[in-house]
């Protein structure tokens, strides 16, 4: 069994590959080729928190895997990730166990990697400024890898702490070369930018229709069993794209807050929600103007996390990085 550390993972993963990856996993989701069932979690009382276990079988990668991920928001409190996680990956053929890995930064890039591909797929071609709403882990990946698919002019980022912004925006300017620059709220943040990325982790929205320019893409990574950080009027005026439709209509944790009020209420027809897999494959079409709004929502499925450990594996492999175990 070989044993792959954080150190090891993040020398491993490249970013430009995980997001055609995740592409082509999303694809096998969508043509019910790839095996991920619903996550499911086990809730630690008074610390709105949970582990959560996600399986996946992905043919296409030769992935069996499974992801325990503990999320626990307070941890930005203590100086701790508030993802944190461990992947095991399994020989397909036997089932026998190949490799167990950090999962922490894995989960930071796939999710990127998705919203990356979204907008890729889904923001306007002239798309030059790019928005971050959230100072954390998940903000800080979304940052590095959308400027991958997007030539961005202008980068923004807000949070509730102007310090953390601050850093930040000054940590992204120099790992991208993209100019990012802290903004004094939200709303500030998303004045005519082209797409904003939501990561933040709030029970209420952060981002307001209203605030929104015409042809704006926006993505939002979040999920809360109390709410969420889109508002109703984004997700209703917006061309709705997942993971899976499944998603949607799914509870807490598998499902999207800011989605199953509107369809509950009969303002999105779940028939009208893409897949992001159906856009790669040119079955479904993406955005049909330039003024038209779209949002990716994403709550995570495993299959991105096989396709990157897929990646990490065969790179480990080839390399000869990590330590071979016998349990």
């Amino acid at each position: 069994m070989l044993i792959l550390t954080r150190h090891d993972v993040e020398a491993l993963l490249d970013p430009d590959r995980l997001i055609d990856a995740v592409a082509d996993a999303m694809v096998e989701l969508s043509a019910g080729t790839a095996s991920s069932p619903p996550r499911v979690a086990a809730a630690v009382d008074g610390r709105d928190a949970f582990l959560a276990a996600m399986p996946a079988y992905l043919p296409g990668a030769g992935a069996l895997t499974t992801k325990l991920v503990s999320v626990f928001p307070r941890n930005h409190d203590v100086g701790l990730p508030s993802h944190q996680a461990v992947i095991v990956a399994f020989d397909p053929d036997t089932g026998t166990t190949a490799a167990v890995m950090d999962g922490t930064h894995i989960t930071a890039m796939r999710t990127a990697a998705g919203s990356a591909l979204s907008a890729r797929l889904l923001a306007r071609p002239d798309a030059s400024v790019l928005a971050i709403l959230g100072t954390g882990v998940q903000a800080r990946s979304h940052g590095l890898m959308l400027p991958r698919v997007r030539a961005f002019h202008e980068g923004r980022v807000a949070g509730r702490d102007p310090e953390k912004a601050a850093a930040l925006a000054g940590k992204l300017s120099e790992a991208t070369g993209v100019p990012f620059a802290p903004a004094a709220s939200f709303e500030e943040a998303a004045d005519a930018a082209h797409v904003i990325c939501a990561a933040t982790h709030s029970p209420e929205p952060v981002l307001r229709r209203a605030w929104l320019a015409p042809g704006t893409h926006v993505t939002s990574v979040s999920y809360h069993p109390e709410g969420g950080e889109i508002d109703a009027d984004t997700v209703t005026s917006s061309l709705v794209v997942v993971e899976s439709r499944a998603s949607p209509l799914a509870p807490f944790p598998a499902g999207a807050n800011e989605l199953t009020g509107p369809i509950r209420d009969g303002l999105l027809d779940p028939g009208d929600v893409v897949e992001i897999g159906e856009i790669v494959a040119g079955v479904r079409d993406g955005r049909t103007s330039p003024e038209q709004l779209t949002l990716y929502k994403s709550v995570g499925v495993a299959v991105q996390d096989a396709a990157a450990s897929a990646l990490v594996l065969e790179a480990a492999l080839t390399s000869g990085a990590g330590t071979n175990l016998r349990l």
